[in-house]
């Protein structure tokens, strides 16, 4: 088995965080709350999940954070930016997502984290406006504006390591093009203002200069391109993203591989949301709904494969819809119709109305990417971590290969990752001696 080193998790860890609102607040409220031992870290698979090590007679089931050196959550430390002047506390209250009650516990802490300005522009993301942002006469220059701003958050906290995570709003659809392939052709088009260089990308391209991890929680390109591959790889920093996989997708990741598994038919998959947030109202827009309904779209197509299983999925009908209803704020609402044939044709349905709340579900998932992509800088891992896609709807993947959307294959590919990792060998669940 190949040896993998590891760098100790000693000192302390960065977290960059573009994007200032209700998903980003409530991550930093909640790993302050944690600390504070006013809550337990629910959903998070770095601080509550164990792991199998060995065969099943042997019960060696450690807690991942046993495992494998995490960084501690106390060694984190936060940064951000936005559109808005508000501090974290002011933006978690406006945000509305957690309780007053709570939030008045951790207030001189969040009210300490105050954002820098935003590289921003309008047309990418058309739904928000904001004064807060950075002034810069071409793209160069407002990515060199953020490699200095994380400068100087590692020199001012004395940090030792670094990651960013995207926790923007969704921009308006882009596909890659002539200016995304490679290294030189993208820092001229930074140069020349391309309007095919989105400010996520920005964000990214500054991240990966700096030797800072980066992680997508939106369906933006954003570092989804072979420039930033390649930056990637010559820079020796991971990548992950793309879109935190947390509400309908969660949903459908789950039951659809059930469904195949049972070789059981799909005629239609009909799916609909309601949120009220910043995020329900940038989607409001077509240009940024377009680039989540691609994102949505591509799970099923992946786990399904009708091209191998036509009778089955051929003629699968898949329709999203996402609504802005401001009434309902950060709760947001999927519904699902699931029309489903079995043995002989005979139809069936199954119907979903999943409440939920969408920053509680990203935050755990902006906690386990820190400390995995921290796990990953350390030992010394580069370019794009498919090991991580367990936690995106539209994971990145190497070229030549196809993502993998099974939400229980990509665990199964997480854990055993972190098995070789820690010097433990893999688990197939093969099991012949026990029938030989």
């Amino acid at each position: 088995m190949r040896e993998i080193k590891i760098q100790p998790a000693k000192g302390k860890l960065g977290v960059l965080l573009p994007g200032l609102g209700a998903v980003s607040t409530t991550f930093i409220a909640g790993v302050l709350a944690v600390r504070k031992g006013l809550a337990k870290p629910f959903g998070s698979l770095t601080q509550l999940n164990h792991i199998r090590l060995g065969r099943r007679d042997e019960n060696r089931n450690p807690l991942i954070k046993e495992l494998i050196a995490l960084s501690d959550m106390n060694d984190l430390y936060f940064a951000a930016w936005d559109l808005f002047e508000d501090n974290a506390y002011e933006s978690a209250v406006n945000a509305g997502v957690l309780e007053l009650s709570l939030l008045d516990q951790l207030k001189d802490e969040l009210s300490a984290i105050k954002p820098f300005k935003a590289v921003f522009e309008k047309k990418y993301v058309k739904r928000l406006d904001g004064s807060y942002v950075k002034k810069y006469s071409n793209k160069y220059e407002a990515y060199e504006a953020l490699r200095e701003d994380i400068r100087n958050f590692k020199k001012a906290n004395n940090l030792d390591r670094m990651i960013m995570v995207w926790s923007g709003s969704t921009e308006i659809f882009l596909k890659a093009s002539e200016v995304h392939k490679t290294i030189e052709s993208f820092e001229k088009g930074l140069r020349e203002n391309h309007p095919d260089i989105a400010p996520s990308m920005i964000y990214a391209w500054a991240a990966i200069a700096e030797g800072v991890a980066y992680a997508n929680g939106a369906p933006n390109l954003s570092a989804d391109l072979p420039a930033m591959y390649q930056f990637a790889d010559k820079m020796n920093v991971p990548l992950a993203g793309k879109d935190f996989k947390t509400g309908q997708t969660l949903m459908k990741t789950i039951l659809a591989p059930g469904l195949k598994a049972r070789m059981l038919g799909i005629g239609g998959w009909f799916s609909t949301n309601i949120l009220g947030n910043r995020d329900g109202e940038v989607l409001d827009d077509p240009g940024s709904f377009k680039t989540k309904e691609e994102s949505k779209l591509s799970v099923l197509e992946q786990i399904l494969q009708p091209q191998l299983y036509p009778d089955l999925y051929k003629d699968l009908y898949h329709k999203v819809r996402i609504n802005y209803y401001p009434p309902r704020k950060d709760n947001k609402e999927g519904w699902d119709n699931i029309d489903i044939f079995g043995w002989l044709g005979y139809p069936m349905q199954i119907k979903i109305d999943f409440l939920c709340r969408d920053s509680i579900l990203a935050a755990p998932i902006i906690l386990d990417l820190v400390l995995f992509l921290d796990l990953a800088q350390r030992a010394k891992f580069k370019g794009i971590q498919e090991w991580l896609s367990f936690y995106f709807k539209s994971p990145i993947y190497a070229p030549g290969l196809y993502p993998e959307h099974d939400l229980f294959i990509q665990l199964m590919k997480l854990k055993n990752t972190l098995r070789v990792m820690a010097g433990e060998q893999e688990i197939t669940h093969l099991g012949l001696d026990y029938y030989i």
